[in-house]
Protein backbone atom coordinates (compact mmCIF):
# COMPACT_ATOMS: atom_id res chain seq x y z
CA UNK A 1 0.00 0.00 0.00
CA UNK A 2 1.31 3.80 -1.15
CA UNK A 3 2.27 5.21 2.41
CA UNK A 4 1.19 8.54 1.40
CA UNK A 5 0.79 9.96 5.01
CA UNK A 6 4.26 9.09 5.16
CA UNK A 7 4.88 11.43 2.14
CA UNK A 8 2.90 14.15 3.84
CA UNK A 9 4.56 14.44 7.11
CA UNK A 10 8.05 14.59 4.83
CA UNK A 11 6.43 17.21 2.72
CA UNK A 12 6.01 19.17 5.53
CA UNK A 13 8.91 18.63 7.90
CA UNK A 14 10.26 22.18 8.05
CA UNK A 15 6.90 23.50 9.28
CA UNK A 16 6.60 21.03 11.97
CA UNK A 17 9.90 21.88 12.92
CA UNK A 18 8.67 24.95 14.21
CA UNK A 19 5.75 23.96 16.42
CA UNK A 20 8.79 22.24 18.79
CA UNK A 21 10.45 25.76 19.11
CA UNK A 22 7.60 27.68 19.51
CA UNK A 23 7.37 30.22 22.48
CA UNK A 24 3.76 29.41 23.37
CA UNK A 25 4.34 25.41 23.28
CA UNK A 26 7.96 25.79 25.02
CA UNK A 27 5.62 27.98 27.63
CA UNK A 28 3.91 24.75 28.22
CA UNK A 29 6.83 22.92 28.38
CA UNK A 30 8.55 24.53 31.39
CA UNK A 31 5.13 26.32 32.78
CA UNK A 32 6.14 29.53 32.20
CA UNK A 33 3.60 30.52 29.53
CA UNK A 34 1.58 32.99 30.59
CA UNK A 35 -1.91 32.01 31.90
CA UNK A 36 -3.84 34.97 29.95
CA UNK A 37 -2.20 33.86 26.83
CA UNK A 38 -3.16 29.87 27.74
CA UNK A 39 -6.81 31.41 28.56
CA UNK A 40 -6.79 32.47 25.15
CA UNK A 41 -5.99 29.72 23.31
CA UNK A 42 -8.38 27.54 25.44
CA UNK A 43 -11.33 29.25 24.12
CA UNK A 44 -10.11 29.13 20.72
CA UNK A 45 -9.19 26.15 20.57
CA UNK A 46 -12.32 25.30 21.71
CA UNK A 47 -14.68 27.07 19.23
CA UNK A 48 -12.16 25.18 16.62
CA UNK A 49 -12.97 21.77 17.90
CA UNK A 50 -16.85 22.56 17.41
CA UNK A 51 -16.09 23.17 13.58
CA UNK A 52 -13.33 20.15 13.47
CA UNK A 53 -16.02 17.95 14.72
CA UNK A 54 -18.02 19.11 11.88
CA UNK A 55 -15.38 17.91 9.11
CA UNK A 56 -15.13 14.26 10.88
CA UNK A 57 -19.35 14.62 10.71
CA UNK A 58 -19.40 15.02 6.88
CA UNK A 59 -16.51 12.14 6.36
CA UNK A 60 -19.38 10.19 7.90
CA UNK A 61 -22.25 11.58 5.68
CA UNK A 62 -19.87 10.92 2.27
CA UNK A 63 -18.32 7.53 3.31
CA UNK A 64 -19.70 4.18 1.13
CA UNK A 65 -16.49 2.55 2.68
CA UNK A 66 -17.85 1.68 6.13
CA UNK A 67 -14.27 1.58 7.75
CA UNK A 68 -14.14 5.04 6.88
CA UNK A 69 -17.09 6.04 8.59
CA UNK A 70 -16.94 4.06 11.39
CA UNK A 71 -13.21 5.58 11.98
CA UNK A 72 -14.41 8.99 11.72
CA UNK A 73 -17.74 8.91 13.51
CA UNK A 74 -14.98 6.99 16.33
CA UNK A 75 -12.94 10.01 16.09
CA UNK A 76 -16.45 12.63 16.35
CA UNK A 77 -17.12 10.87 19.71
CA UNK A 78 -13.28 11.27 20.83
CA UNK A 79 -13.58 14.92 20.18
CA UNK A 80 -16.84 15.43 21.56
CA UNK A 81 -16.20 12.98 24.80
CA UNK A 82 -12.44 12.80 24.99
CA UNK A 83 -10.40 15.92 23.66
CA UNK A 84 -13.46 18.73 24.67
CA UNK A 85 -13.38 17.23 28.29
CA UNK A 86 -9.93 18.52 28.41
CA UNK A 87 -10.96 21.92 27.48
CA UNK A 88 -13.80 21.94 29.57
CA UNK A 89 -11.47 21.01 32.93
CA UNK A 90 -8.93 23.83 31.92
CA UNK A 91 -12.08 25.81 31.28
CA UNK A 92 -13.76 25.41 35.08
CA UNK A 93 -9.75 25.62 36.40
CA UNK A 94 -9.83 29.18 34.66
CA UNK A 95 -13.36 30.01 35.48
CA UNK A 96 -14.55 30.04 32.29
CA UNK A 97 -18.15 29.29 31.47
CA UNK A 98 -19.46 27.31 28.28
CA UNK A 99 -21.54 30.17 27.50
CA UNK A 100 -18.85 32.55 27.95
CA UNK A 101 -16.50 30.58 25.32
CA UNK A 102 -19.53 30.05 22.84
CA UNK A 103 -20.15 33.35 23.01
CA UNK A 104 -16.67 34.39 22.43
CA UNK A 105 -15.64 35.83 19.02
CA UNK A 106 -13.68 33.53 16.48
CA UNK A 107 -10.57 34.74 16.10
CA UNK A 108 -9.99 35.46 12.45
CA UNK A 109 -7.22 33.07 12.03
CA UNK A 110 -8.62 30.45 13.94
CA UNK A 111 -11.85 31.15 11.36
CA UNK A 112 -10.00 31.00 8.37
CA UNK A 113 -8.42 27.88 9.36
CA UNK A 114 -11.61 26.19 10.02
CA UNK A 115 -13.26 27.29 6.64
CA UNK A 116 -10.88 26.08 4.53
CA UNK A 117 -11.47 22.20 5.89
CA UNK A 118 -15.18 22.58 6.04
CA UNK A 119 -14.44 24.22 2.44
CA UNK A 120 -12.23 20.56 1.50
CA UNK A 121 -14.86 18.59 3.58
CA UNK A 122 -17.56 20.19 1.26
CA UNK A 123 -16.56 19.97 -2.11
CA UNK A 124 -14.00 16.63 -2.22
CA UNK A 125 -13.79 13.40 -1.19
CA UNK A 126 -13.20 11.34 2.11
CA UNK A 127 -9.34 10.65 1.35
CA UNK A 128 -8.79 14.67 1.18
CA UNK A 129 -11.03 15.19 4.25
CA UNK A 130 -8.97 12.16 6.37
CA UNK A 131 -5.88 14.64 5.40
CA UNK A 132 -7.40 17.47 6.19
CA UNK A 133 -8.02 16.13 9.60
CA UNK A 134 -4.58 14.85 10.39
CA UNK A 135 -2.45 17.53 10.74
CA UNK A 136 -4.09 18.93 14.06
CA UNK A 137 -4.93 15.38 15.15
CA UNK A 138 -1.02 14.38 14.72
CA UNK A 139 0.07 17.63 15.01
CA UNK A 140 -0.50 17.73 18.62
CA UNK A 141 0.65 13.87 19.66
CA UNK A 142 4.23 15.24 18.11
CA UNK A 143 4.36 18.41 19.68
CA UNK A 144 3.49 16.40 23.38
CA UNK A 145 5.58 13.78 22.85
CA UNK A 146 8.43 15.92 21.84
CA UNK A 147 8.14 18.03 24.99
CA UNK A 148 8.34 14.71 27.25
CA UNK A 149 11.01 13.56 25.28
CA UNK A 150 13.47 17.07 26.49
CA UNK A 151 11.38 17.48 29.81
CA UNK A 152 10.15 14.09 30.65
CA UNK A 153 8.88 15.38 34.48
CA UNK A 154 6.81 18.27 32.06
CA UNK A 155 3.72 15.57 32.73
CA UNK A 156 4.13 15.94 36.40
CA UNK A 157 3.61 19.82 35.48
CA UNK A 158 0.80 21.41 38.04
CA UNK A 159 -0.98 23.26 34.87
CA UNK A 160 0.60 21.87 31.86
CA UNK A 161 0.73 18.63 32.31
CA UNK A 162 -2.86 18.07 32.42
CA UNK A 163 -2.60 19.03 28.70
CA UNK A 164 0.60 16.99 28.23
CA UNK A 165 -0.34 13.68 29.14
CA UNK A 166 -3.53 14.10 27.20
CA UNK A 167 -2.06 14.49 23.66
CA UNK A 168 1.43 12.32 24.64
CA UNK A 169 -0.79 9.18 25.63
CA UNK A 170 -0.18 5.67 23.92
CA UNK A 171 -4.18 5.78 23.22
CA UNK A 172 -3.94 9.26 21.62
CA UNK A 173 -1.35 7.78 19.36
CA UNK A 174 -2.86 4.35 18.75
CA UNK A 175 -5.84 6.53 17.02
CA UNK A 176 -3.73 9.03 15.09
CA UNK A 177 -1.74 5.71 13.52
CA UNK A 178 -5.54 4.74 12.54
CA UNK A 179 -6.43 8.03 10.50
CA UNK A 180 -2.86 7.84 8.87
CA UNK A 181 -3.88 4.06 7.87
CA UNK A 182 -7.20 5.09 6.41
CA UNK A 183 -5.28 8.01 4.36
CA UNK A 184 -3.10 5.24 3.17
CA UNK A 185 -5.87 2.89 2.16
CA UNK A 186 -8.32 5.63 0.49
CA UNK A 187 -5.16 6.78 -0.96
CA UNK A 188 -3.91 3.84 -2.40
CA UNK A 189 -4.81 3.60 -6.13
CA UNK A 190 -4.53 8.03 -6.62
CA UNK A 191 -3.04 9.48 -9.68
CA UNK A 192 -0.16 11.89 -8.91
CA UNK A 193 -2.24 14.59 -9.60
CA UNK A 194 -4.45 13.29 -6.92
CA UNK A 195 -1.57 13.01 -4.26
CA UNK A 196 0.01 16.09 -5.28
CA UNK A 197 -3.70 17.87 -4.47
CA UNK A 198 -3.33 15.90 -1.16
CA UNK A 199 -0.34 17.35 -0.16
CA UNK A 200 -1.08 20.85 -1.01
CA UNK A 201 -4.02 20.55 1.59
CA UNK A 202 -1.82 18.68 4.10
CA UNK A 203 0.90 21.36 3.65
CA UNK A 204 -2.41 24.58 3.90
CA UNK A 205 -3.32 22.99 7.24
CA UNK A 206 0.11 22.75 8.38
CA UNK A 207 0.56 26.31 7.74
CA UNK A 208 -2.34 27.04 9.39
CA UNK A 209 -1.75 25.34 12.45
CA UNK A 210 1.73 27.36 12.62
CA UNK A 211 -0.45 30.39 12.37
CA UNK A 212 -2.82 29.08 15.32
CA UNK A 213 0.02 29.01 17.49
CA UNK A 214 0.94 32.57 16.67
CA UNK A 215 -2.37 33.68 16.86
CA UNK A 216 -2.14 32.47 20.35
CA UNK A 217 0.63 33.80 21.42
CA UNK A 218 -0.08 37.09 20.60
CA UNK A 219 -3.82 36.50 21.03
CA UNK A 220 -5.07 37.83 18.27
CA UNK A 221 -8.17 38.65 17.22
Amino acid sequence: MKNTSKKLLEKTKEIWEEYYTHPFTMGIADETLDIEKFKFYMIQDYLYLIDYAKVFALGVAKSDDMQAAKRFAKALDLIYNGEMDIHRGYMKRLGISLEEAENTPVAIDNASYTSYMLKVAYEQGIAEIAVAILSCAVSYEYIARNIVKNNPDSVNNEFYGEWIRGYANDEYAAENRELEELVDKLAADYTEEQTENLIDIFVKCSRYEKMFWDMSWEMKL
